[in-house]
């Protein structure tokens, strides 16, 4: 391994952002193509499956991160969360924000249907949103910060999951719809009949958010509260 291979892998190992070339090439005290080769060395060295740790190319910038196979044993040693998980009101805002983005939060409030004040304030303190700006309505707008895509191994936003993947075909859609509507028959404490199908029908946009949010009635009419229970999908280190 040739010497700017070396530092850079030094830099990388003491530093706890990802580096850019750049800034690697300034620390260093050499010119880019000199970082730029000493990373495709390094890309070898720490390649998928030779090693603990890979080279990853993240926010912009690179990092050494667990390779995917230890990843189990790495959850299992760092079990114990520094900073509680993000609760569903929470994971729901940060994934609206994630997509919208720059969006408001009155905007956040009208999707989710409910106070997006309490979850993007938590999300605020715990830097993975920023503000943006404002609306042409003079709202402050949100957008995911580079902790946001360190967290979730990003290297862009455009890397999210397209939405389309999660789209339901006609089949789910129809299943879903019976489902719900035989749901709201329950809480009744009937089976929906022909002439209640009607109205379930106009009333089901409202049961599908429920459905979709876990939020009852009642949990609604609380507000977005902290207590909701951990979404253990979403953690922040």
């Amino acid at each position: 391994m040739n010497q700017p291979a070396k530092m850079i892998e030094a830099l990388l190992f003491v530093s706890p952002q990802p580096v850019n070339e750049a800034e690697l090439a300034e620390a260093i005290g050499c010119e880019l193509e000199e970082v730029s080769t000493g990373l495709e060395e390094l890309a070898l060295a720490w390649a998928e499956g030779e090693r603990g740790l890979v080279l990853k190319k993240v926010a912009g910038g690179y990092t050494l991160a667990t390779a995917p196979e230890n990843d189990e044993a790495a959850r299992r040693l760092l079990s114990k969360p520094r900073t509680p998980p993000l609760t569903p009101a929470q994971a729901e805002t940060l994934a609206i924000v994630a997509y919208l983005q720059p969006v408001s939060r009155p905007e956040i409030t009208r999707i989710r249907g409910v106070s997006a004040d309490s979850a993007s304030g938590t999300l605020l303190e715990r830097g993975l949103i920023e503000e943006s700006g404002r609306s042409q309505f003079g709202a402050i707008c949100f957008r995911t910060t580079d902790l946001f895509l360190r967290l979730f191994g990003l290297s862009s936003i455009g890397e999210l999951p397209p939405i389309s993947e999660w789209d339901p075909s006609p089949e789910e859609q129809s299943d879903l719809r019976e489902r719900l509507m035989a749901a709201g028959g329950a809480r009744l404490g009937e089976s929906p009949t022909a002439d209640g199908v009607d109205a379930m029908q106009e009333a089901l946009p409202q049961v599908e958010r429920e459905a979709e949010s876990g939020e009852s009635p009642e949990s609604r009419d609380a507000g977005d509260a902290d207590g909701d229970q951990p979404a253990n999908a979403f953690a922040a280190s």
